[in-house]
């Protein structure tokens, strides 16, 4: 242990920590803008210079370790004169239109002005006007608004994408695609987590909001929304609420009050994915299919898969994601049972997923979703209508897909489609004592191994989360070092509770707590809570299967809920 002081408080903290990590220990707060936890520490952006015994100048605290008897200052006149210099630096190159931007009070760049008394304009206002690039279906970049802290481009090489990057050196530095061409014309996976990365309005998903009002008042259409499994644990921060209450009821209050729309859960469709897909593994693995089984529920996992690994493409399920099979669904089945033309069914999604943008676009899935909301999106129209949502009642979800099971629930988490899963494959597999908690696949680690012995079948499973380390499982089967049955993958770390579309974090409470680990409790808090931990058991899935689809992988269920996916170029 090394011992220091920060602003005279004695601190005690393991030998390699770094000024940063101890001031957190003595909860004095430092402030960060290119530094985020997990993604990048690289000490360049100079908002966290202290004032350090042994250094020569103000040194990055996010960087430079402590050492016996250090003692540290962090707010003296020579620090918090620097910070605002360097925040007005970068005022000075930032497009400032921030009534308008998408992270107006809620941008960590503003807040930082905000209390340090920058002067947005001391130094001159010398942005160079630079197109929007908004051709990709999910992503919109505006470099307008960059203020080079790199976090993006960290958080897509962790990806191990790299569709964007720095160019050029010093003042003509810019973050960009290989030869200047849109993000759409890119490897890019559409995941989203540049945006979450970063902290201005540089990166920012594009909008269905204004479509969605559009449906919602016009008389010919009926609206119906339904939301994926890890909204409810993640849109109340958007509000104020403390990271991972659970809000389903007053989300399904708040969509309901939009408009005259109504509001179904996706977790039906996760029980009726994993139903599928728990049949298409045991046929495989009876009949000497092609093993390991990927599952297919994250579109930005499948086009990663399409552009750098096309030869695992005939290990992906062939099931369609929950979303995909929700809207097929809708325009189908409920609307033979509602009496209503498919033309005048408006299907929303409401996702935490940037991918599921590009997702409702594919030919392939039938294109039956209208729109596909993010979380904030969502949040932005609640707020636009003015609706209270902290003080709202609860209400449920609406009939014919209102009820499904905890295995349902816990999709939105790394882990939960595998749990979720097995739990059925047990029971079809005739495990007279099937378990219900798979408890190795749980946690938000980057890759999570186990093997299970059900119904004397052994299966060998992986579960990986971000790309990066889906890479690593990849590599391990192709090299022959691994050898698995089933594989479940999500492109965002922590799976979607993480996604690209949840609501922004600033930095300083995604530095401060585990938020993947936060936000998962709340949706297995939900499953141990419900009364059906099967996804056969909601009366919603069986009557899908006795009223339109016969059976599990049957024809019919064949030519609405499963696909085909096609290799794509890698550069």
């Amino acid at each position: 242990m090394v011992n220091l002081k920060i602003n005279g408080i004695p601190v005690s903290v393991p030998e390699g920590s770094t000024i940063l990590q101890a001031a957190k220990l003595a909860n004095i707060r430092i402030p960060t803008l290119c530094y985020l936890k997990d993604v990048q520490c690289v000490g360049s952006c100079c908002l966290c210079l202290v004032e350090a015994t042994g250094a020569r100048g103000l040194v990055a605290a996010c960087v430079y370790p402590v050492s016996e008897g250090m003692e540290v200052r962090t707010n003296t006149p020579r620090v918090r004169k620097s910070r605002k210099m360097t925040v007005e630096l970068i005022l000075s190159t930032h497009k400032k239109k921030c009534l308008s931007c998408v992270r107006s009070m809620n941008c960590e760049l503003q807040k930082l002005a905000l209390e340090y008394n920058a002067e947005e304009d001391e130094y001159g206002t010398d942005h160079d006007a630079m197109p929007i690039d908004d051709l990709s279906p999910s992503v919109v970049r505006d470099n307008s608004k960059c203020i080079l802290c790199t976090r993006c481009v960290a958080a897509c090489e962790k990806q191990t994408i790299s569709a964007i990057g720095p160019k050029n050196r010093g003042y003509a530095k810019t973050i960009g695609s290989p030869y200047d061409v849109s993000l759409a014309f890119t490897p890019c996976v559409n995941c989203g987590q540049c945006i979450v990365a970063c902290p201005v309005g540089a990166l920012y998903e594009k909008s269905a909001v204004a479509d969605v009002w559009g449906a919602i008042v016009d008389e010919k259409k009926k609206v119906v929304f339904y939301t994926a499994p890890s909204v409810r644990a993640t849109l109340g921060e958007a509000f104020g609420l403390p990271v991972g209450t659970n809000v389903e009821g007053k989300m399904v209050t708040a969509i309901k009050q939009l408009g005259d729309v109504q509001c179904f859960n996706m977790d039906v469709t996760a029980d009726l994915t994993i139903m599928e897909e728990a049949t298409e593994l045991i046929n495989r693995v009876k009949t000497g299919g092609t093993i390991p089984m990927f599952t297919s529920c994250c579109p930005a996992w499948i086009k990663f898969l399409e552009h750098y690994y096309p030869e695992y493409i005939p290990n992906l399920s062939t099931c369609k994601s929950p979303q995909e099979m929700f809207s097929a669904v809708l325009k189908t089945y409920y609307c033979q049972k509602e009496g209503i033309n498919p033309e005048d069914l408006y299907v929303v999604s409401v996702i935490p997923c940037t991918a599921k943008k590009f997702e409702v676009t594919r030919p392939e899935l039938g294109q039956y979703t209208d729109a596909a909301l993010t979380t904030r999106e969502l949040a932005k129209m609640i707020k636009e209508a003015g609706i209270d949502f902290v003080n709202l009642p609860e209400s449920s979800f609406d009939d014919p897909f209102e009820h499904a099971s905890g295995g349902g629930a816990i999709f939105g988490a790394t882990g939960g489609v595998m749990e979720a899963a097995l739990r059925v494959a047990a029971k079809m597999l005739g495990d007279k004592d099937e378990p219900i908690v798979f408890n190795e696949v749980r946690g938000t680690q980057g890759v999570k191994e186990a093997t299970y012995t059900l119904g004397g079948v052994t299966v060998n499973v992986a579960v990986a989360s971000g790309l990066g380390n889906a890479r690593k499982v990849l590599e391990g089967i192709k090299s022959g070092e691994k050898n698995y049955t089933f594989v479940e993958v999500m492109a965002c770390p922590g799976g979607c509770i993480n996604g690209g579309g949840q609501p922004y974090v600033h930095d300083e409470i995604r530095n401060s707590i585990d938020l993947k680990a936060v936000r998962a409790q709340a949706l297995y808090d939900a499953d141990r809570d419900n009364g059906m931990r099967l996804s056969d058991q909601p009366a919603e899935v069986q009557n899908l299967y006795k009223e339109f689809f016969g059976e599990p992988n049957s024809h019919k269920a064949h030519e609405l809920l499963h696909t085909t996916y096609t290799p794509r170029p890698k550069y």
